[in-house]
Protein backbone atom coordinates (compact mmCIF):
# COMPACT_ATOMS: atom_id res chain seq x y z
CA UNK A 1 0.00 0.00 0.00
CA UNK A 2 1.35 3.49 -0.75
CA UNK A 3 -0.10 5.89 1.93
CA UNK A 4 -2.14 9.28 1.44
CA UNK A 5 -3.84 9.57 4.41
CA UNK A 6 -3.77 8.85 8.57
CA UNK A 7 -5.72 6.03 7.61
CA UNK A 8 -3.59 4.14 4.98
CA UNK A 9 -0.68 4.71 8.06
CA UNK A 10 -2.93 3.50 11.06
CA UNK A 11 -4.31 0.48 9.03
CA UNK A 12 0.14 0.08 8.04
CA UNK A 13 0.55 0.29 12.02
CA UNK A 14 -2.02 -2.56 12.56
CA UNK A 15 -0.35 -4.64 10.02
CA UNK A 16 2.88 -4.47 11.38
CA UNK A 17 2.58 -3.93 15.39
CA UNK A 18 1.47 -6.34 17.87
CA UNK A 19 -1.79 -6.04 18.99
CA UNK A 20 -0.98 -4.87 22.55
CA UNK A 21 1.44 -1.78 20.81
CA UNK A 22 -0.89 -1.33 18.18
CA UNK A 23 -4.04 -0.95 20.73
CA UNK A 24 -2.07 1.25 23.37
CA UNK A 25 -1.65 3.70 20.64
CA UNK A 26 -5.05 3.16 19.05
CA UNK A 27 -7.65 3.19 22.23
CA UNK A 28 -8.98 5.58 24.75
CA UNK A 29 -10.55 5.25 27.77
CA UNK A 30 -13.50 3.29 28.75
CA UNK A 31 -16.23 2.94 26.14
CA UNK A 32 -13.68 5.15 23.94
CA UNK A 33 -16.86 7.91 23.50
CA UNK A 34 -14.69 11.35 23.85
CA UNK A 35 -12.05 8.99 21.64
CA UNK A 36 -14.88 9.37 18.82
CA UNK A 37 -16.02 12.51 19.78
CA UNK A 38 -12.77 14.31 18.77
CA UNK A 39 -12.79 13.27 15.68
CA UNK A 40 -16.59 13.42 14.92
CA UNK A 41 -16.83 16.76 16.20
CA UNK A 42 -14.09 17.39 14.29
CA UNK A 43 -15.33 16.28 10.92
CA UNK A 44 -18.65 18.57 11.77
CA UNK A 45 -16.58 21.77 11.42
CA UNK A 46 -17.93 23.28 8.19
CA UNK A 47 -15.05 25.42 6.12
CA UNK A 48 -16.68 28.00 4.26
CA UNK A 49 -15.50 27.38 0.71
CA UNK A 50 -14.27 31.11 -1.52
CA UNK A 51 -13.36 31.51 -5.24
CA UNK A 52 -12.19 34.05 -7.36
CA UNK A 53 -9.06 35.35 -4.59
CA UNK A 54 -5.51 35.73 -5.82
CA UNK A 55 -3.89 32.64 -3.96
CA UNK A 56 -0.81 32.14 -6.05
CA UNK A 57 1.26 32.92 -2.58
CA UNK A 58 0.63 30.90 0.48
CA UNK A 59 2.21 31.53 3.60
CA UNK A 60 1.94 28.40 5.99
CA UNK A 61 4.76 29.60 8.39
CA UNK A 62 4.13 30.90 12.14
CA UNK A 63 6.30 31.26 15.52
CA UNK A 64 5.29 29.58 18.75
CA UNK A 65 7.28 30.65 21.90
CA UNK A 66 9.94 32.48 19.64
CA UNK A 67 10.70 29.44 17.50
CA UNK A 68 9.71 29.76 13.74
CA UNK A 69 7.58 27.02 12.54
CA UNK A 70 7.12 26.42 8.67
CA UNK A 71 3.60 25.15 9.66
CA UNK A 72 1.23 25.97 12.51
CA UNK A 73 2.28 22.00 13.69
CA UNK A 74 3.99 20.27 16.52
CA UNK A 75 4.61 16.37 17.28
CA UNK A 76 3.50 16.14 20.55
CA UNK A 77 4.09 13.87 23.71
CA UNK A 78 3.65 10.07 22.82
CA UNK A 79 4.65 7.85 25.35
CA UNK A 80 6.55 4.60 24.31
CA UNK A 81 7.34 5.99 21.05
CA UNK A 82 10.77 3.91 20.64
CA UNK A 83 8.84 0.28 20.80
CA UNK A 84 6.91 1.44 17.77
CA UNK A 85 10.17 2.04 15.79
CA UNK A 86 13.68 1.42 16.60
CA UNK A 87 14.82 4.43 18.44
CA UNK A 88 11.10 5.72 17.35
CA UNK A 89 11.74 8.98 19.61
CA UNK A 90 14.94 9.99 17.74
CA UNK A 91 13.48 9.77 14.17
CA UNK A 92 10.25 11.29 14.97
CA UNK A 93 12.22 14.10 16.31
CA UNK A 94 14.53 14.33 13.31
CA UNK A 95 11.85 14.05 10.83
CA UNK A 96 10.13 17.46 12.73
CA UNK A 97 13.78 19.08 12.08
CA UNK A 98 13.97 18.32 8.88
CA UNK A 99 10.17 19.66 8.05
CA UNK A 100 10.48 22.81 10.04
CA UNK A 101 8.33 21.93 12.85
CA UNK A 102 8.77 21.27 16.66
CA UNK A 103 8.12 17.94 18.14
CA UNK A 104 8.13 17.53 22.01
CA UNK A 105 9.02 14.25 24.01
CA UNK A 106 7.13 12.36 26.24
CA UNK A 107 8.63 12.08 29.96
CA UNK A 108 7.21 8.36 29.08
CA UNK A 109 9.71 8.30 26.24
CA UNK A 110 11.79 5.22 25.49
CA UNK A 111 14.90 7.40 24.25
CA UNK A 112 15.99 8.95 27.03
CA UNK A 113 16.31 13.10 26.99
CA UNK A 114 20.11 13.08 26.02
CA UNK A 115 19.88 10.20 23.26
CA UNK A 116 17.01 12.78 21.70
CA UNK A 117 19.46 15.82 22.01
CA UNK A 118 22.08 14.02 20.00
CA UNK A 119 19.53 13.34 17.13
CA UNK A 120 19.47 16.61 16.24
CA UNK A 121 20.82 20.13 15.97
CA UNK A 122 17.40 22.21 17.27
CA UNK A 123 16.66 20.82 20.40
CA UNK A 124 12.74 18.87 21.25
CA UNK A 125 10.65 20.52 23.82
CA UNK A 126 9.63 18.61 26.72
CA UNK A 127 6.86 17.34 28.38
CA UNK A 128 6.11 17.06 32.28
CA UNK A 129 4.04 15.45 34.86
CA UNK A 130 3.76 16.20 38.19
CA UNK A 131 5.62 13.30 40.13
CA UNK A 132 5.37 12.98 44.01
CA UNK A 133 9.10 13.42 44.28
CA UNK A 134 10.15 16.85 43.79
CA UNK A 135 13.41 16.14 44.30
CA UNK A 136 13.34 13.32 41.45
CA UNK A 137 11.11 16.45 39.25
CA UNK A 138 13.80 18.70 39.92
CA UNK A 139 16.31 16.46 38.39
CA UNK A 140 14.45 15.34 35.40
CA UNK A 141 13.95 19.40 34.79
CA UNK A 142 17.23 20.27 35.38
CA UNK A 143 18.16 17.35 32.64
CA UNK A 144 15.35 18.77 30.20
CA UNK A 145 17.63 22.44 30.93
CA UNK A 146 21.15 20.44 30.13
CA UNK A 147 19.68 19.18 27.03
CA UNK A 148 18.73 23.10 25.63
CA UNK A 149 14.92 22.26 26.00
CA UNK A 150 13.20 25.51 24.67
CA UNK A 151 9.39 24.76 26.23
CA UNK A 152 8.49 23.01 29.17
CA UNK A 153 4.86 20.82 28.16
CA UNK A 154 3.31 20.38 32.06
CA UNK A 155 0.49 17.92 31.12
CA UNK A 156 -1.83 18.17 34.53
CA UNK A 157 -4.94 15.86 33.00
CA UNK A 158 -2.98 12.64 33.95
CA UNK A 159 -3.12 12.85 37.68
CA UNK A 160 -4.82 9.75 37.73
CA UNK A 161 -4.94 7.52 35.04
CA UNK A 162 -8.29 6.78 33.13
CA UNK A 163 -9.17 2.87 32.62
CA UNK A 164 -8.33 2.19 28.88
CA UNK A 165 -10.01 -1.68 28.74
CA UNK A 166 -7.63 -2.29 25.39
CA UNK A 167 -4.38 -1.66 27.63
CA UNK A 168 -5.88 -4.13 30.37
CA UNK A 169 -7.18 -6.97 28.34
CA UNK A 170 -3.35 -6.75 26.64
CA UNK A 171 -1.78 -7.06 29.67
CA UNK A 172 -0.15 -3.54 29.04
CA UNK A 173 -1.41 -2.10 32.37
CA UNK A 174 -2.03 -5.32 34.50
CA UNK A 175 -0.78 -8.62 34.52
CA UNK A 176 -2.29 -11.42 32.57
CA UNK A 177 -2.46 -15.02 33.70
CA UNK A 178 0.13 -17.81 31.99
CA UNK A 179 -1.48 -19.08 28.83
CA UNK A 180 -2.30 -15.07 27.73
CA UNK A 181 1.42 -14.22 28.32
CA UNK A 182 2.18 -17.03 26.10
CA UNK A 183 -0.14 -15.84 23.35
CA UNK A 184 1.22 -12.68 23.71
CA UNK A 185 4.21 -13.70 23.26
CA UNK A 186 3.14 -15.53 19.45
CA UNK A 187 1.39 -12.44 18.70
CA UNK A 188 4.72 -10.68 19.02
CA UNK A 189 6.64 -13.27 17.00
CA UNK A 190 4.38 -13.01 14.02
CA UNK A 191 5.27 -9.67 13.66
CA UNK A 192 8.81 -10.47 12.18
CA UNK A 193 9.73 -6.76 10.66
CA UNK A 194 8.72 -5.50 13.87
CA UNK A 195 10.94 -8.01 15.80
CA UNK A 196 13.47 -7.63 13.94
CA UNK A 197 13.49 -3.29 14.17
CA UNK A 198 12.48 -2.82 17.45
CA UNK A 199 13.54 -6.28 19.39
CA UNK A 200 16.92 -6.71 17.94
CA UNK A 201 18.07 -3.86 16.68
CA UNK A 202 16.12 -1.10 19.16
CA UNK A 203 17.41 -1.73 22.09
CA UNK A 204 17.53 -1.03 25.20
CA UNK A 205 14.03 -0.85 25.65
CA UNK A 206 13.97 0.75 29.74
CA UNK A 207 12.42 3.95 29.91
CA UNK A 208 14.82 6.42 28.81
CA UNK A 209 13.97 9.82 31.03
CA UNK A 210 12.96 7.69 33.69
CA UNK A 211 15.21 4.78 34.28
CA UNK A 212 16.99 5.91 37.24
CA UNK A 213 13.80 5.89 38.65
CA UNK A 214 12.41 2.28 37.62
CA UNK A 215 15.96 0.36 37.79
CA UNK A 216 14.27 -2.91 38.55
CA UNK A 217 10.51 -2.59 36.56
CA UNK A 218 10.45 -5.91 33.93
CA UNK A 219 7.17 -4.61 32.01
CA UNK A 220 4.77 -2.02 30.80
CA UNK A 221 2.65 -2.96 33.44
CA UNK A 222 4.84 -2.56 36.15
CA UNK A 223 5.67 0.73 34.73
CA UNK A 224 1.55 1.44 35.25
CA UNK A 225 2.00 0.26 38.77
CA UNK A 226 5.06 3.00 39.29
CA UNK A 227 2.44 5.52 37.44
CA UNK A 228 -0.64 4.98 39.85
CA UNK A 229 1.94 4.98 42.83
CA UNK A 230 4.03 8.66 41.72
CA UNK A 231 1.48 10.54 39.87
CA UNK A 232 0.67 13.20 41.96
CA UNK A 233 -3.00 13.87 42.43
CA UNK A 234 -3.15 16.64 45.24
CA UNK A 235 -1.38 19.29 42.41
CA UNK A 236 -3.32 22.35 42.66
CA UNK A 237 -2.44 25.62 40.47
CA UNK A 238 0.26 26.61 43.74
CA UNK A 239 2.13 23.86 42.34
CA UNK A 240 2.76 25.90 39.31
CA UNK A 241 4.43 28.49 40.61
CA UNK A 242 7.04 25.68 42.16
CA UNK A 243 7.72 24.33 38.45
CA UNK A 244 8.18 27.76 37.55
CA UNK A 245 11.08 28.36 39.90
CA UNK A 246 12.86 25.19 38.29
CA UNK A 247 11.97 26.45 34.65
CA UNK A 248 12.87 29.29 33.30
CA UNK A 249 11.73 29.15 29.82
CA UNK A 250 8.08 29.19 28.85
CA UNK A 251 5.53 26.45 30.32
CA UNK A 252 2.93 25.45 28.53
CA UNK A 253 -0.18 23.75 30.41
CA UNK A 254 -1.11 20.68 28.66
CA UNK A 255 -4.66 19.19 29.33
CA UNK A 256 -7.41 22.48 29.49
CA UNK A 257 -11.13 21.44 28.17
CA UNK A 258 -12.87 24.23 30.55
CA UNK A 259 -12.64 27.92 30.23
CA UNK A 260 -12.45 28.82 34.02
CA UNK A 261 -9.34 26.61 34.27
CA UNK A 262 -7.69 28.29 31.26
CA UNK A 263 -8.41 31.99 33.15
CA UNK A 264 -6.98 29.94 36.24
CA UNK A 265 -3.82 29.27 34.14
CA UNK A 266 -3.51 32.88 33.03
CA UNK A 267 -3.67 33.69 36.89
CA UNK A 268 -0.76 31.17 37.52
CA UNK A 269 1.52 32.29 35.07
CA UNK A 270 1.73 29.71 32.35
CA UNK A 271 2.74 31.04 28.71
CA UNK A 272 0.39 28.75 26.65
CA UNK A 273 -2.24 26.01 27.17
CA UNK A 274 -2.85 22.92 25.25
CA UNK A 275 -6.79 22.61 25.18
CA UNK A 276 -6.86 18.94 25.11
CA UNK A 277 -8.56 15.65 26.42
CA UNK A 278 -5.35 13.45 25.95
CA UNK A 279 -6.71 12.20 22.92
CA UNK A 280 -10.19 10.59 24.75
CA UNK A 281 -7.41 8.72 26.78
CA UNK A 282 -8.77 9.75 30.40
CA UNK A 283 -11.97 11.25 31.23
CA UNK A 284 -14.65 9.69 28.91
CA UNK A 285 -17.35 11.44 28.16
CA UNK A 286 -15.74 14.72 28.21
CA UNK A 287 -16.16 17.05 25.50
CA UNK A 288 -14.31 17.31 22.12
CA UNK A 289 -11.19 19.29 22.05
CA UNK A 290 -12.20 21.01 19.09
CA UNK A 291 -15.73 21.83 21.07
CA UNK A 292 -13.68 23.52 23.76
CA UNK A 293 -11.57 25.46 21.77
CA UNK A 294 -13.36 28.54 20.56
CA UNK A 295 -14.90 29.28 24.30
CA UNK A 296 -10.70 29.08 25.39
CA UNK A 297 -9.85 30.93 23.06
CA UNK A 298 -11.51 34.05 23.55
CA UNK A 299 -11.58 33.70 27.34
CA UNK A 300 -7.71 33.61 27.39
CA UNK A 301 -5.96 34.01 23.73
CA UNK A 302 -5.14 37.26 23.69
CA UNK A 303 -3.27 36.62 26.84
CA UNK A 304 -1.42 33.39 26.21
CA UNK A 305 -0.66 31.33 23.38
CA UNK A 306 -3.46 28.26 22.59
CA UNK A 307 -2.83 25.39 21.39
CA UNK A 308 -4.82 22.24 20.58
CA UNK A 309 -4.88 18.64 19.88
CA UNK A 310 -7.47 15.70 20.31
CA UNK A 311 -8.95 14.44 16.49
CA UNK A 312 -6.31 16.38 14.47
CA UNK A 313 -5.94 14.14 11.37
CA UNK A 314 -5.01 16.09 8.41
CA UNK A 315 -4.19 19.48 7.24
CA UNK A 316 -7.62 20.21 7.16
CA UNK A 317 -7.89 19.58 10.53
CA UNK A 318 -5.12 22.13 11.21
CA UNK A 319 -7.60 24.65 9.40
CA UNK A 320 -10.10 24.36 11.15
CA UNK A 321 -8.07 24.33 14.29
CA UNK A 322 -6.73 27.38 13.24
CA UNK A 323 -9.91 29.23 12.52
CA UNK A 324 -11.83 28.12 15.52
CA UNK A 325 -8.63 30.08 17.64
CA UNK A 326 -5.83 28.14 17.74
CA UNK A 327 -2.20 29.34 16.99
CA UNK A 328 -0.99 25.63 15.85
CA UNK A 329 -1.34 22.08 16.45
CA UNK A 330 -0.39 19.62 18.26
CA UNK A 331 -0.32 15.74 16.69
CA UNK A 332 -0.21 12.36 18.48
CA UNK A 333 -1.26 9.63 17.19
CA UNK A 334 -1.32 11.32 13.06
CA UNK A 335 2.72 11.00 13.94
CA UNK A 336 2.70 7.65 15.77
CA UNK A 337 0.86 5.61 13.49
CA UNK A 338 3.59 6.72 10.76
CA UNK A 339 5.98 5.81 12.95
CA UNK A 340 5.00 2.81 13.54
CA UNK A 341 4.20 1.88 9.70
CA UNK A 342 7.78 3.18 8.08
CA UNK A 343 9.83 4.83 11.11
CA UNK A 344 11.18 8.19 10.33
CA UNK A 345 10.49 8.53 6.26
CA UNK A 346 6.98 7.58 7.65
CA UNK A 347 6.59 10.35 9.78
CA UNK A 348 8.30 12.70 6.99
CA UNK A 349 6.16 11.86 4.45
CA UNK A 350 3.09 12.37 6.94
CA UNK A 351 3.68 16.20 7.39
CA UNK A 352 4.88 16.69 3.99
CA UNK A 353 1.21 15.39 3.38
CA UNK A 354 0.04 17.55 5.81
CA UNK A 355 1.36 20.55 4.56
CA UNK A 356 -0.26 20.07 0.97
CA UNK A 357 -3.26 19.21 2.89
CA UNK A 358 -2.94 22.83 4.76
CA UNK A 359 -2.17 24.42 1.94
CA UNK A 360 -4.93 23.30 -0.27
CA UNK A 361 -7.24 23.77 2.79
CA UNK A 362 -6.24 27.58 2.70
CA UNK A 363 -6.01 28.34 -1.17
CA UNK A 364 -9.96 27.17 -0.90
CA UNK A 365 -10.89 29.17 1.91
CA UNK A 366 -9.12 32.34 0.54
CA UNK A 367 -6.61 32.14 3.63
CA UNK A 368 -2.90 33.55 2.16
CA UNK A 369 -1.39 33.70 5.50
CA UNK A 370 -2.21 31.01 8.77
CA UNK A 371 -1.84 33.51 11.32
CA UNK A 372 -4.63 35.70 9.52
CA UNK A 373 -6.89 32.38 10.32
CA UNK A 374 -10.17 33.29 11.96
CA UNK A 375 -13.84 32.43 11.77
CA UNK A 376 -14.73 34.04 8.76
CA UNK A 377 -13.23 30.73 7.09
CA UNK A 378 -16.10 28.90 9.04
CA UNK A 379 -19.14 28.37 7.15
CA UNK A 380 -21.27 28.03 10.34
CA UNK A 381 -18.62 31.01 12.50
Amino acid sequence: MTPASFSDYRELARRRLPRMLFDYIDGGSYAEITLRRNTEAMEAVQLRQRVMRDVSTLSLATEVFGQKLSMPVVLGPVGMAGMYARRGEAQAARAAEAAGVASCLSTMSICGIEEVRQAVRAPAWFQLYMIKDRGYMRELLARARQAEAPVLVFTVDLTVPGTRYRDVRSGLTAPLPFWAQVARGIDGLSHPAWLYDVMLRGRPHGFGTLASALPHARGASEFWVWIRANFDPSITWADLAWVREQWPGPIVVKGILDVEDARDAVRAGADGIVVSNHGGRQLDGAVASVEALPAVADAVGDRLTVLMDGGVRSGLDVMRALALGAKACMLGRAWAFPLAARGGPGVAHMLETMRGELATAMALTGCTDVRAADRTLLARP
